[in-house]
């Protein structure tokens, strides 16, 4: 579910990436969860209590292999990224490697190798899925809470996304993104 919301601004135009930071970090919006959709801002709403349990989680177990090996970053819910000139999403959790991103960036004026998005409601993960491909996120997993499934997001051959369904008796790996790395579906939602 999503909240439309005017966020301080009336909503009379479409915004930019640059715009919609601006506008985020007023005072009056501090707390708020917000993306940019198309040009529209969007205002999320609070996440449950076990959605924000599993991001960190999963952001917990992402940050126990990236650190020691030194491969990037993990962000949580607030890491604003740029997919495109008019889309800034907030994934759940994210990875970002040290090759994309070799510092700490000011912005993240790019995608994440990694989105992960706890899914609630009637999101379109597949519309979110596609952006994410589409700006060069490498693999989207969307963690469905309630189902305890997972569906990592993958670019075919043919430019095609493809959805592959994790259960509990499965688990999700790095694959060439964070090689070594893996994760049993059973895990993140052990709590």
């Amino acid at each position: 579910m999503r909240l439309r919301t005017m966020v301080a601004h009336e909503q009379q135009k479409l915004y930019t990436a640059e715009e919609f930071r601006e506008i985020a970090r007023l005072p009056e919006n501090e707390g708020r969860r917000l993306e940019l959709e198309e040009g529209e801002i969007v205002e999320m709403p609070a996440s449950k209590p076990i959605s924000t349990i599993l991001a960190m989680r999963i952001g917990h177990f992402l940050n126990a292999f990236v650190i020691p090996r030194d491969l990037g970053y993990v962000t949580g819910a607030d890491g604003g990224f740029k997919l495109g000139p008019g889309t800034v999403r907030q994934p759940d959790a994210a990875f970002v490697s040290k090759g994309r991103a070799p510092q700490i960036p000011a912005e993240f004026d790019f995608a994440p190798d990694l989105a992960v998005e706890i899914v609630s409601g009637r999101e379109d993960v597949w519309k979110k899925a596609n952006e994410y491909r589409r700006a060069g996120t490498r693999r989207v997993w969307a963690v469905y809470p309630d189902d305890q499934k997972v569906y990592v997001f993958r670019l075919n051959d043919d430019g095609s996304l493809n959805g592959q369904l994790f259960t509990l008796d499965a688990a999700l790996d790095g694959e060439d993104m964070l090689p070594g790395f893996v994760l049993p579906v059973r895990d993140i939602f052990s709590v």
